[in-house]
């Protein structure tokens, strides 16, 4: 597995992996918009999105950030892992590439808006990797 930047030739799949992990919740599966263009909700807005790549070039993981305006922090957004392939380290691993890049960038404090019902594994993921609950459905790190 290797993690990169964005690039728009994966963009079909990685939508495809989404929807497969939703679906594998159990939750009718949709789309974010952000998910749509993530060049212009993302990259051309000076923020970052990684994906994780499998050794047959296949989209397995993403996640990304969007910079809350005048303050050194962020939201963490779309953290996904194909539905298959979870508790392999995949989703720690884009966490941990997403924190060291934010740290780089003087970055100070990641916030999550943990999701309604469905999201259960984020709520046993994330305090494993140091996130604390600040609000009902709302977790945030100091980095």
């Amino acid at each position: 597995m290797k993690i990169i930047k964005y690039e728009e030739k994966y963009r079909d799949d990685m939508i495809f992996m989404v929807l497969e992990a939703k679906n594998a919740l159990g939750r009718v599966p949709g789309l974010n918009e952000d998910l749509l263009d993530i060049q212009k909700n993302y990259l051309e807005i000076g923020d970052m999105f990684w994906l994780a790549i499998d050794d047959n070039d296949r989209v397995i993981g993403s996640i990304g950030y969007n910079s809350i305006k005048d303050t050194d922090e962020v939201w963490l957004h779309r953290l996904y892992v194909k539905y298959n392939l979870k508790r392999q380290g995949i989703g720690s691993a884009l966490l941990e590439t997403a924190e060291q890049y934010l740290h780089k960038q003087g970055k100070k404090i990641i916030k999550i808006h943990l999701g309604g019902d469905g999201f259960e594994e984020s709520r046993y993921f994330y305090p494993k990797h140091g996130y604390i609950e600040y609000q009902e459905r709302y977790m945030k790190k100091e980095i």
